[in-house]
């Protein structure tokens, strides 16, 4: 098979996949018969190929896709006007935590957000598929080391880690006077832009309700219990 033909047929079956294609899958097209490095070669051809077009060839975490360039999301959204996700503040600390300083543990998180963090924030990140449990740390109790996953990458259109945005602490002041820690606020900040600016390949869309997280405190007291469910009292007469 020539290069043409091996591109041709590799153009093809990145843009009919549902999901990143790993190099091993790449190499099952072609039955072994073109090494990682001419797939590489190939690669790169359609890379430049679609330079100048809507759509872009990347690698993610889970291996190469098609997806919709950032300048072309305006006009996509038009398509699906949509309410997008949100993301409680509580929400995007947390992750911000975890992508960060990982693998860490729901106590660690506690300790640098100075606040009790709710179950329900770590379960909806986990249904998510951004965040797992990779351990445990051996310590009192074990807790659960938590870290981010691939799919949390190919959600933001990146590689690896190393492709987050910077950690940039803020002045002091700055943090200071919004009571926060510099950690804190500039994680928040910097994972806030990332997933506005995330591709259009997955419009994160989340299936779950972020939105149903309250922002503060991150826990919802259970109502007092009704003294008089019946009216009994409120019916008396009155003496």
């Amino acid at each position: 098979m020539n290069t043409a033909e091996a591109t041709r047929v590799l153009e093809t079956a990145l843009i009919c996949a549902t999901q990143p294609m790993p190099m091993r899958d790449m190499q099952l097209l072609f039955d072994g018969a073109l090494s990682a490095d001419s797939i590489r070669h190939a690669l790169d051809d359609l890379q430049s190929l679609w330079a100048q077009r809507g759509v872009e060839l990347v690698q993610v975490a889970s291996g190469w896709r098609f997806q919709s360039r950032p300048e072309m999301r305006a006009y996509l959204d038009r398509l699906h006007p949509e309410k997008p996700a949100k993301y409680t503040r509580a929400t995007l600390e947390t992750l911000a935590i975890i992508a960060y300083r990982q693998p860490t543990t729901r106590g660690d998180m506690e300790d640098i957000r100075g606040v009790t963090i709710n179950s329900l924030i770590l379960k909806q990140l986990e249904d998510r598929g951004w965040v797992e449990v990779i351990g445990h740390r051996e310590t009192v109790g074990r807790p659960a080391l938590y870290a981010t996953t691939r799919q949390f990458l190919d959600d933001l259109g990146l590689d690896s880690l190393d492709q987050l945005p910077p950690l940039l602490a803020p002045s002091a002041g700055s943090a200071d006077a919004l009571g926060v820690s510099p950690f804190e606020l500039a994680s928040f900040s910097g994972l806030a832009s990332a997933l506005d600016a995330a591709p259009q390949a997955d419009p994160l869309t989340a299936d779950l309700p972020f939105d149903a997280v309250p922002a503060a405190p991150d826990f919802t007291p259970n109502p007092a219990p009704n003294p008089d469910p019946d009216g009994v009292l409120q019916n008396a007469p009155s003496v």
